[in-house]
């Protein structure tokens, strides 16, 4: 059995107790920390869950599956994921191919990005396509004009979208608010169809789920050399507003915190 285990937002803390429980009764446990930036290791979550836990890089997930799925056949495995175990299609393909090999699997869910963004104060069902803006080294230099065009389409059809950062986890490189404007704002430079100005209104959620989490509503120009300290962080462009979601949004850029 395979069995996907969500961590949660920010920590070990944030586990359900259904999630502690099934990794305590896992004969295996592994741990990926690539897709989502957590503010906790391996140790710490061994120390919680009392357990040994084998941490796997990108390539042992993703090409290397059988890594997991081998033991998967007579054991019960637990992988670890932060956040939601869904969120990343890296998990839902891992997935995919147990079940092709006959191999039982189970979900257990955690709070994620695409919930705590309701704290915002934006309606959740008016949000479009999520966009991820890519270091450009990945990218042989290109600008990831991909990402902005979803941002056109998700704004023309009057649409909020969540944009989220780039992670190299191996060499510990978080993509900050400004290296993700200054991507989008290059790209606009070039296709010049007025999505991400220097004057577009955006929000920047930082370490949602910590003690110390932060949100800043404001232009780019306003923001883009802000402070707004460690990872995770993410843009939240707003595409029509309600009378609601614009008096709350009001309300934020007034928060002095």
């Amino acid at each position: 059995m395979l069995i996907f285990i969500s961590i949660g937002l920010n920590d070990e803390n944030d586990m359900s107790l259904k999630a502690l429980n099934t990794a305590r009764e896992c004969d295996m446990l592994f741990a990926e920390f690539y897709t989502h930036k957590l503010n906790t290791n391996k140790e710490r979550l061994e120390k919680v869950i009392g357990k040994q836990i084998i941490k796997l890089n990108r390539k042992q997930l993703e090409e290397e599956a059988e890594t997991i799925l081998e033991p998967a056949k007579t054991k019960k495995v637990g992988l670890l994921v932060g956040g939601d175990a869904f969120c990343a299609t890296t998990h839902i393909a891992l997935k995919h191919e147990a079940m092709k090999l006959g191999i039982e699997t189970k979900v257990i869910h955690g709070s994620s990005i695409f919930s705590a963004i309701g704290e915002i104060g934006l309606h959740m069902y008016k949000f479009g396509t999520t966009v991820t803006v890519p270091f450009l080294e990945k990218l042989m230099g290109k600008l990831p004009i991909s990402a902005y065009e979803r941002i056109k389409d998700n704004k023309e059809r009057g649409l909020h979208t969540l944009i989220l950062f780039d992670i190299i986890e191996e060499e510990k490189r978080y993509m900050t608010p400004k290296e993700a404007m200054e991507i989008l704002l290059a790209i606009e430079e070039k296709m010049r169809d007025h999505v991400f100005t220097e004057y577009t209104e955006i929000i920047v959620f930082a370490r949602a789920g910590n003690d110390n989490q932060l949100i800043k509503y404001g232009t780019v120009k306003e923001l883009i050399d802000y402070d707004f300290g460690e990872p995770p962080m993410c843009i939240i462009l707003p595409g029509s507003l309600h009378f609601t979601e614009r008096e709350y949004l009001e309300m934020l850029k007034n928060d002095k915190g």
